[in-house]
């Protein structure tokens, strides 16, 4: 079949598309470097043209809360609207774990709301909830960083490989529509301080990472299971340690 991945050349869509090429799928890269923008519905026509399956993991450039909410609001109503043109008989999103327990967080409302969008289209569809990737907890230390302290409360994460994102995504598209949630998530639990400490420990990276309950996560304080995937949620297998060994 042909499936079109929207970011298809970042972190995630990059493995998404050469994991359905090596099953034999037409999987193709759609992204602004291709000729494909989402915002402007640059060329969503053509690459659409014939496609079975739309998978979605593009992301804002900006996180400031009113441009990610413009970013989500516009590329999925074009989206969504292409898709049904086209003809598109599956549409898979990715989002993330506990978008919708963290109202104040800019990011997360956005994320609601292109769930929303894809949810009310009336297209087949299945959206991938995922926790935190590992490869982002350089990331978030450096945003959390204040005199070369990391300041991070102690919330519950479950962190995975991006990889391994990449390939539920991947296997979702190949499936039939889920037609709502499903989360994917981490072995491990781990606090969100103690998590990025073993991070930047294993990289030697010396700045200290202090517990403080309210420090601010993406702009809120999150609550000790805000970030954490439900009971059902499918859960990965590469642990951190191994990964950090790794990469």
């Amino acid at each position: 079949m042909k499936v079109v991945v929207i970011g298809g050349t970042g972190l995630i869509g990059t493995n998404v598309v050469a994991r359905l090429a090596e099953h034999g799928h037409e999987a193709v890269a759609a992204a602004p470097s291709t000729g494909v923008n989402t915002l402007t519905g640059e060329g969503l026509k053509e690459v659409l043209q014939g496609a079975d399956v739309l998978i979605d993991v593009s992301n804002s450039p900006s996180f400031a809360d009113d441009d990610v909410m413009d970013f989500f609001r516009t590329s999925t109503g074009n989206l969504v609207a292409a898709a049904k043109e086209a003809g598109v008989t599956h549409y898979v999103a990715l989002s993330v774990v506990g978008t919708d327990r963290q109202p104040d967080v800019g990011y997360f409302r956005a994320k609601v709301a292109q769930e929303k969008l894809i949810t009310e289209s009336g297209l087949p569809f299945s959206i991938v909830r995922a926790t935190q990737f590992f490869e982002f907890a350089g990331g978030i230390a450096d945003t959390s960083t204040t005199d070369g302290v990391v300041r991070l409360p102690g919330a519950g994460v479950q962190p995975m490989a991006a990889a391994e994102v990449s390939a539920a995504v991947a296997r979702t598209a190949a499936g039939q529509p889920v037609g709502g949630l499903t989360e994917i998530a981490g072995p491990e639990v781990f606090g969100l301080d103690e998590w990025v400490r073993t991070v930047l420990t294993a990289r030697q990276d010396p700045r200290e990472v202090v517990t403080d309950p309210e420090a601010p996560y993406f702009g809120a304080v999150p609550g000790p299971e805000d970030l954490l995937p439900g009971p059902g949620a499918k859960l990965a297998e590469t642990k951190l340690a191994d990964w950090l060994t790794r990469s």
